[in-house]
């Protein structure tokens, strides 16, 4: 047994980040290999994409089973599955050949939601309102960490061998799985309640709540805005002379500054017993920074501007997080954070989609540019309709905060 119940709850949680930072790498593996798997296997550069596209689109199909299994079955559970399903398939992997990588990328991409999913209600039945940023930061910090370590090891571990890399990969979410299901568990001190609805049924009562929309149309926008630049960066700074490693360094920094900010703003936040007016500071700050950013001329500026863009912006991920579930209430936790995942990604590859469309094939990323800034415009405009959630106690009523 553990030393304390709140000993406890950080082991739960750094268990949880482990298995979703894991879920990142996995899902980031190939990205950096697109070429790569283009001159081995002879595929076309669409298909060699494949790897690192199924992820988002299984998140879409999958989110809303995989948040109301949070809320059924607990977090421990699906979480527990959703390990399992991404260790299996990783070993897949193993195998070289081009249909083994698609093959296991599905099967990680199937596992993914039933992980990430469940922050919210871990969070909900752990740590108490005063603390619940706080904790929702530190697990999307093992999700950023995730991405960087998967855009980075890959390409360094491959030099070893291709089946050295996979099962380097394999070992790792082994682990991470087995981690997790050692020592994750639910609160005894908070049981389930068990909810007669239906998923959909679960789905038409969030609904109702204008809020909670707000907050969903906030994941759209600022998930699309995330996965745009991020996608598209290197083209985007190319015409300053800025080579593809130098922006791949520069999305780095964007990434660490998010991981940092991901811990002081949700502290912030905490302590001052409030969500909104960080949550306006942090697309405000998106808002002026991503410009600059885009019409760097000077690598180290854009160093600069990343790393104080990544430290503001990808803070508000976790606030979102921790207002769907203080809108939602903790018994409906899961199914909140399903639909803001599936709202999330399915508007990472809209806005992709859409800022390639605009550029229409020219050379100038200004309307791509015009674009993203028009995404946090609006993102800060709905933020100010946006009512305080921290309300300094939580609810566990079977329709609790649903208004």
């Amino acid at each position: 047994m553990f030393s304390s119940h709140n000993s406890k709850r950080w082991i739960v949680l750094a268990s949880f980040a482990t298995v979703a930072g894991v879920s990142q790498m996995l899902w980031l593996n190939f990205a950096p290999l697109i070429t790569l798997l283009q001159e081995k296997y002879g595929v076309s550069e669409l298909a060699a994409s494949v790897p690192t596209l199924v992820f988002p689109l299984f998140y879409v199909f999958l989110s809303l089973h995989a948040g109301s299994m949070v809320d059924h079955r607990g977090f421990k559970y699906t979480v527990s599955l959703g390990s399992i399903i991404m260790a299996v398939f990783s070993v897949i992997r193993i195998h070289d050949a081009f249909w083994a990588i698609v093959v296991g990328q599905v099967g990680i991409a199937i596992g993914q939601p039933y992980v990430l999913n469940g922050i919210t209600k871990l969070v909900g039945d752990w740590f108490e309102e005063e603390q619940a940023a706080l904790a929702t930061g530190l697990g999307t910090v093992g999700i950023f960490l995730g991405c960087a370590l998967g855009l980075a090891l890959t390409p360094l571990l491959i030099g070893f061998g291709y089946q050295f890399s996979m099962s380097v990969f394999s070992i790792i979410a082994i682990g991470a799985a087995i981690l997790f299901i050692r020592y994750a568990q639910e609160n005894q001190d908070k049981p389930l309640h068990h909810i007669e609805q239906t998923s959909w049924g679960e789905i038409k009562t969030l609904m109702q709540s204008k809020q909670l929309i707000l907050v969903f149309i906030l994941s759209f926008l600022g998930l699309g805005f995330f996965n745009g630049l991020t996608t598209w960066l290197e083209q985007i700074l190319a015409p300053a002379g800025i080579s593809a490693d130098q922006a791949g360094l520069i999305g780095g920094m964007f990434i660490i500054g998010g991981i940092v900010g991901a811990i002081v703003i949700p502290v912030l936040s905490d302590r001052m017993q409030r969500r909104k007016p960080f949550l306006v500071l942090c697309v405000f700050l998106g808002l002026v920074l991503v410009g600059p950013l885009c019409q760097i001329t000077a690598f180290n500026h854009g160093l600069v501007f990343s790393t104080i863009l990544g430290f503001f912006f990808l803070p508000a991920y976790a606030l979102l997080l921790a207002m769907s579930e203080e809108l939602a209430g903790r018994d409906r936790a899961g199914m909140a954070t399903g639909i803001l995942m599936l709202v999330g990604n399915a508007g990472g590859v809209v806005v992709i989609i859409a800022m390639d469309l605009v550029k229409n094939g020219e050379s100038n990323w200004q309307y791509p540019i015009n674009l993203m800034i028009a995404l946090l415009a609006t993102a800060l405009i709905l933020c100010f309709f946006i009512r305080e959630t921290f309300i300094g106690e939580k609810s566990v009523a079977p329709n609790a905060n649903v208004h």
